[in-house]
């Protein structure tokens, strides 16, 4: 990790949970690290936390879901912070809904954040790689649901596993363009199981919660520790997949 010390990383839904553990361990190993979310006072808490580490946690207010936020957050970066050496995709979202009776807002905003946030953040990024000669790195947080869909006790993830598949698919299609091009930038996707932070808030209350609270569960810190290795293995190493579970349990 030496190599990135005083680089820049910008960890999108920073405000909690892993990506609030991702931005914390970068900081930790001497990075310059941009949160994003729209609760930057949590970010905030979090910087003043760690004002004792050898990086440092910068706050920054950004809708991913609105282009614009995107496109002024990166502007801001380049020109406050410096150029971005690491972007990690954390920003995640799923509704309590279904596919034969759902909402189309929630599906869409399911998109918007899984899988189009994550295309705009990833291509602002690449154009600061490539005109500052960067060997950098994506790093998409993903989900096993992105390879495999789950049983659970009532059908209810409508197009959360759809999303995260797009992010397997993206990981890969991003590799092939980069190999394409000659490029010296990797791309990562880290797919952990079921993991204990707020996104749980948000799984429907007809014993899918209560279920999935029974079984053994990751913590976000387990999933900043996959972010640190990869982001870690030597300049000719490319960990395209990182598959995190809990020990013991399925999903």
């Amino acid at each position: 990790m030496d190599r990135w010390i005083g680089k820049v990383a910008v960890v999108t839904g920073a405000s909690s949970g892993i990506g609030a553990a991702i931005a914390k361990a970068l900081v930790e190993k001497g990075l310059l690290v941009v949160g994003i979310a729209r609760r930057i006072e949590k970010i905030e808490d979090l910087s003043r936390s760690l004002t004792d580490q050898p990086g440092k946690l910068f706050a920054l207010r950004c809708d991913v879901v609105k282009e614009d936020d995107i496109l002024r957050s990166f502007r801001w970066i380049g020109e406050n912070v410096g150029p971005i050496h690491i972007l990690v995709n954390n920003a995640g979202l799923t509704r309590p809904t279904n596919l034969t009776e759902g909402s189309t807002d929630d599906w869409r905003k399911i998109f918007d954040v899984n899988v189009m946030a994550l295309c705009i953040c990833t291509r602002e990024a690449i154009k600061v790689m490539r005109q500052k000669k960067i060997a950098g790195h994506i790093i998409h947080i993903n989900s096993v649901v992105g390879h495999q869909v789950p049983v659970l006790p009532k059908p209810n993830f409508n197009v959360y596993p759809a999303s995260k598949h797009a992010v397997t698919a993206l990981t890969e299609t991003l590799r092939q363009e980069l190999c394409y091009n000659h490029s010296p930038i990797k791309v990562s996707s880290i797919s952990p199981g079921l993991v204990t932070s707020e996104f749980q808030d948000n799984f429907p209350n007809d014993g899918t919660k209560e279920a999935l609270g029974e079984l053994n569960a990751l913590k976000p810190d387990d999933v900043a520790e996959g972010v640190v290795y990869v982001l870690g293995t030597a300049p000719h190493v490319h960990v395209q997949e990182l598959m995190i579970r809990p020990l013991g349990t399925l999903i």
